[in-house]
């Protein structure tokens, strides 16, 4: 059996939380399991979060994904839900076939995550239809964000959109404030809070106290990317600290 896994993360440009919160997470399950991980990126252009932008850098994937292969990475992660949510209903799906045919061709098959598919991948298995949401970005983008996930059969009862356009700036918003936003949105109801729709948002210090002052179970996009990855590596599916999905119930 394998002891050490190669993560490859496809990162947007100015992305600096998923190579934190991904590995914080996985470290953070090496303190209770075996296995040990080892991480490689490849970078695609992208400043401002704007449809065009994000379009521009979804072409670059396949070149990541190809550069990544070349390193024997075991499973990728491509992190930018917003990026695969506005390219149209379902893209994740299309996305993550065509990546893993890159990698196919290159002679280094490896499963492809992306963190769209795995925010709908991860509600479905905590068992969540109704939830709220809190994403960074401009209202459009937003929207195209509630769109997809209703298109996935996801009833979205409450949102909001920080309208954070520059991508640096939502990597510096402060996880602290969350709990206060989670509290001015209409949560009674819901089945799970999406406590950050975007991996580049950082949120994972403060799952774990949402969650308590919510009572509801609590997942972000880069805590669904790393349940995902786990699964598409055959591990069991648990990190200490990281909420209900990665608590090894799921």
């Amino acid at each position: 059996m394998k002891s050490h896994y190669r993560i490859g993360q496809i990162v947007p440009s100015s992305n600096i939380t998923m190579e934190t919160e991904i590995p914080a997470m996985l470290a953070a399950r090496q303190l209770v399991r075996p296995e040990r991980f080892l991480f490689h990126s490849s970078r695609m252009r992208m400043k401002t979060v704007s449809h065009d932008e994000l379009a521009a850098m979804d072409g670059e994937s396949d070149r990541c994904a190809l550069e990544l292969s070349d390193a024997h990475v075991d499973v990728l992660g491509y992190a930018c839900l917003v990026a695969i949510m506005s390219m149209g209903i379902g893209y994740h799906r299309r996305s993550e076939a065509r990546l893993h045919q890159r990698t196919v061709e290159n002679g280094a098959p490896a499963p492809v995550v992306t963190s769209a598919g795995a925010l709908v991948e991860g509600l479905k298995a905590i068992g969540a239809r109704r939830i709220v949401v809190v994403a960074p970005y401009m209202k459009p983008l937003t929207r195209l964000v509630v769109e997809y996930l209703a298109s996935e059969g996801y009833d979205v009862i409450d949102h909001v959109a920080l309208e954070i356009p520059d991508n640096m700036a939502v990597a510096a918003h402060d996880p602290e404030r969350l709990p206060d936003i989670v509290a001015g949105l209409n949560y009674a109801d819901a089945d799970a809070i999406v406590l950050s729709a975007c991996v580049q948002m950082p949120s994972l210090p403060v799952v774990a106290k949402v969650e308590a002052l919510t009572g509801k179970p609590v997942i972000t996009a880069a805590v669904a990317t790393t349940w995902s990855m786990l699964g598409a590596l055959g591990l069991e599916r648990v990190a200490p600290g990281a909420g209900a999905l990665l608590s090894g119930a799921y």
